[in-house]
């Protein structure tokens, strides 16, 4: 029986995951509650106004950012860094509710803990989860009364108060709980706070008194077993004192390469970059608090590498795409790059973004928009999809990290799906949160500190104290190194371009003819005029000198080659919920054509083909700071198994680092290959590396279905224990993807196509019930296989992303670089024009 009982989940998972998942959301929503449109926000319910939330204006991080050697900020700019790295609009209400959605796998209020049963505390905060400990604050030795019991860091009392806490200035929201007296034995009262928060230790995140801690809250509430007893802290009735809000500044602060800290774990604000990205951050050991291998969350998330992240993990559209999280250099030499390139057409709810003309004083971006519907910008996701200008892309952020969640939510079922999408629009969010007007009015001060020259510019090797030694001086392979990256790299990694004839300028090469403009651009620069003319501007020496290393052109996946999933994402597609904040030249761009996948069980390749409507395109990224920045792809998937180097913030490890992923880019047959299809030529695949199980525990059920387990438990012993759901054990070595890329809801489809998918969900379950079931309980292993290869199809055709090879793709400098478009393929470089295209690449 034991044997029968993991068969059946190692075919069957996902429908079964599927199934509690579409059990859950009927049994916790049906078809009331709140409509979109029709729910406001806290501060709004609160009676609030915009100019009761104004900008934050001290100076407080003026050490970083290069501010410890001179670099200075205007008023505005010293807003909008501020903006970035503390603000959150009310987001602690999402975070603290997906603490449920997550099934308490998820709980911030315990990545902010130093409790001594944590397996991360302050002291090592850094190397097991690669979070930044803001400086002022040490580990405590005991629980803090005055924060309800929870070990939470201690601030120095050296140090000067934090000026964002200060509920005199910043006054937060008085709703629910807030400002009531909690212990009427004590008179002890919830404080209503800043609506900064309180500073949590840990740079971009900041603590929030929770609204509904109630008197009855405050009685049930207690700090130790919240830490030990999982009876009690796997409760979705349970009511923490405090919610967690997350800035940007979690996710794109980390240690400046050129003045890395001595201790990570104990930085300084001039240590701290702004731009950097959080490249160390393990967003397994961070979604999955206690990081148990046995639990499939935690198998899900562990598939993105130290800093990648899935910005779709919320909001899901059932593709697992942990994607890098960029550096966010050369913000002002990319706004002058979409001038020239980043030509755009809006429709419907995009025209209602907010551009430079709509706030005075930004008169030097006029050109970036011309009424009513053209807009000339950079694209920010790797797709491509952010393409409504700057301040857009910087208002979806805000959105996707939480911003007015009331309204955010009702549009998905957060993490699970399940439910069909539909479009967060933009001018609800002006009506009914005040938190989106703050955002609103506050992002130009962002795109302003983002505009100062300094505060982009590229960390040099040759500015860290041990740089010269990594570099070359050997003028000869350096000016190699330049021809070579002009006549192989240029096209997509340098905004500095020669004039091109008119049939093949990639200016208005938007919509419907995009592929037809690129392949006659793609030929272009293949021919030795090209070449010439684009070598000459290299071997300048000024040519790096605001050079945005990047077109950040489409380019389509047929030649990129690098995974599909990221191509495939859909929430910006038409009627997705980023219908608003993606152009409708983007929306309109076609097919970019058929696809090779490999089969993850026999790695077989397949043909795949790519849908149109703003799929199918990766913009190339900018190779500022490249020696930095490693390891390499859009997923940090190509250099990332240096053996015994563990990810930090020093020279020393960014330029082995850098030397192990461009030479496994340069030389793609020396990437790592997958532990069971390497030997087919198969690169890495996302698969369990344990034995695990989806566990709902029995506090986070919705209460109909917790009734039943009583009877449910009697003749499905296998899925029903101790009251909880635990479903498995999933086999090590199972490719994630086939059970996370399950398509539980279709895009642009209605009602009836969506019936029909749940109809091809519950054959798919007949049919391995069947399967299993004539097996025996006396089945061998192999006879398993067997079965679940011949379930291999059906498991494939619901997939929404079949492609599970991770690491393959950008081939250029090699001899693999396929032939698209009736241009032929580039030829491969040899050994010492790579070497000397290194030699030049560690100069950026």
């Amino acid at each position: 029986m034991a044997k029968r009982r993991f068969l059946w989940w190692t075919a069957g998972a996902v429908v079964v995951v599927a199934g509690v998942a579409v059990v859950a959301a009927l049994l916790t929503g049906g078809g009331g509650g709140p409509k979109p449109g029709q729910v406001k926000d806290e501060p709004m319910l609160a009676g609030r106004d915009l100019k009761s939330f104004p900008a934050a204006d001290e100076d407080y991080f003026a050490d970083m950012d290069g501010g410890y050697k001179g670099v200075k900020l205007s008023a505005d700019e010293v807003k909008g860094r501020n903006n970035w790295i503390v603000w959150t609009g009310g987001n602690d209400r999402l975070w603290d509710g997906l603490t449920n959605s997550s099934f308490g796998s998820f709980d911030l209020l315990k990545t902010i803990s130093s409790y001594p049963g944590l397996k991360a505390t302050r002291d090592n905060r850094w190397g097991y989860l690669g979070l930044v400990n803001e400086p002022c604050f040490s580990k405590p030795t005991a629980p803090d009364p005055e924060h309800f019991g929870l070990w939470l860091d201690v601030r120095d009392s050296k140090c000067a108060a934090d000026p964002f806490a200060n509920a005199d200035k910043y006054k937060g929201v008085a709703i629910g709980g807030r400002g009531k007296t909690v212990d009427p034995k004590t008179g002890k009262t919830l404080p209503v706070g800043s609506f900064y928060g309180e500073p949590t230790g840990i740079v971009g995140l900041r603590l929030f008194p929770n609204p509904a801690f109630d008197e009855k809250a405050a009685k049930d509430w207690d700090a130790e077993r919240y830490y030990n007893d999982p009876s009690y802290y796997n409760r979705k009735d349970l009511v923490r004192p405090y919610r967690v809000g997350m800035g940007c500044g979690f996710c794109h602060v980390g240690p400046d390469p050129t003045n890395s800290p001595a201790d990570p774990n104990n930085p300084k604000w001039e240590n701290l970059s702004s731009v950097v990205g959080a490249q160390f951050f393990w967003i397994d050991r961070i979604f999955s608090w206690d990081a148990n291998q046995k639990n499939f969350i935690f198998q899900l998330v562990h598939t993105a590498k130290p800093g990648t992240l899935d910005t779709s993990l919320v909001s899901t559209d059932y593709i697992n795409n942990p994607r890098t999280m960029n550096a966010v250099y050369q913000t002002k030499e990319r706004v002058e790059l979409g001038l020239r390139l980043g030509k755009e057409k809006l429709a419907g709810g995009g025209l209602d973004n907010k551009q430079f003309k709509d706030f005075p004083g930004y008169e030097a971006f006029d050109s970036t928009f011309k009424a009513p519907d053209t807009v000339w910008t950079p694209h920010v996701l790797k797709d491509g999809a952010d393409s409504v200008g700057v301040l857009g892309a910087l208002n979806r952020v805000y959105i996707n990290i939480g911003l007015f969640s009331e309204e955010w939510l009702l549009h998905f079922n957060p993490l699970v799906g399940g439910k069909s999408v539909s479009p967060i629009r933009i001018e609800d969010g002006r009506k009914n949160s005040v938190y989106w007007q703050a955002t609103e009015q506050q992002t130009p001060f962002v795109a302003q500190f983002f505009l100062n020259k300094s505060i982009g510019t590229p960390h040099k090797l040759k500015d860290t104290p041990a740089g010269q030694q990594f570099l070359s001086t050997d003028e000869a392979i350096l000016a190699r190194g330049k021809t070579v990256f002009a006549e192989n790299c240029a096209a997509c990694h340098s905004s500095k371009q020669p004039d091109f004839p008119a049939n093949v300028d990639p200016r208005d090469s938007i919509g419907p003819d995009y592929i037809k403009r690129w392949n006659a651009y793609w030929g272009y620069v293949q021919t030795p005029a090209y070449k010439k003319a684009m070598t000459d501007i290299a071997l300048r020496p000024d040519f790096l000198d605001g050079n945005y290393l990047s077109t950040e052109m489409r380019v389509p996946v047929t030649l990129l080659e690098t995974n599909a999933c990221s191509p495939l994402a859909t929430n910006g597609i038409a009627g997705n919920i980023w219908d608003n904040f993606t152009s409708q030249s983007y929306k309109d761009l076609p097919s970019v054509g058929t696809i090779k996948v490999k089969d993850p069980f026999t790695g077989e390749p397949t043909d795949y083909a790519m849908p149109a409507g703003g799929r199918g395109y990766t913009r190339p990224a900018n190779l500022a700071s490249l020696w930095s920045t490693a390891p390499y792809l859009l997923n940090n998937s190509v250099g990332n198994d240096m053996g015994a180097y563990s990810p930090n913030p020093t020279v020393e490890y960014r330029v082995n680092a850098f030397e192990a992923g461009i030479r496994q880019m340069l030389w793609p047959e020396t990437r790592k290959k997958d532990d069971i299809l390497g030997n087919k030529g198969v690169g890495e695949i996302y698969r369990t590396d344990a034995i695990s199980y989806l566990e709902v525990p029995a506090g986070y059920l919705p209460d109909g279905l917790a009734k039943l387990i009583g009877p449910l438990e009697r003749f499905l012993p296998w899925l029903f224990g101790d009251g909880g759901v635990k479903i498995g054990p999933i086999p090590k070595g199972t490719p994630v993807n086939i059970l996370s890329n399950l398509e539980l809801r279709l895009d642009e489809a209605n009602k009836i196509e969506n019936l029909n998918q749940d109809t091809k969900l519950i054959s798919l379950l007949l049919k391995i019930k069947a399967d299993l079931k004539a097996l025996g309980a006396n089945a061998s292993d192999a006879d398993a296989i067997k079965v679940f290869a011949n379930l291999k199809t059906p498991l494939l055709s619901l997939s929404k992303c079949a492609d599970f090879e991770v690491n393959r793709g950008h081939y250029f400098g090699s001899d693999r670089v396929p032939s698209i478009g009736g241009v032929p393929a580039p030829q491969g470089l040899d050994n010492a024009d790579k070497e000397a295209l290194i030699a030049f690449l560690k100069t950026f």
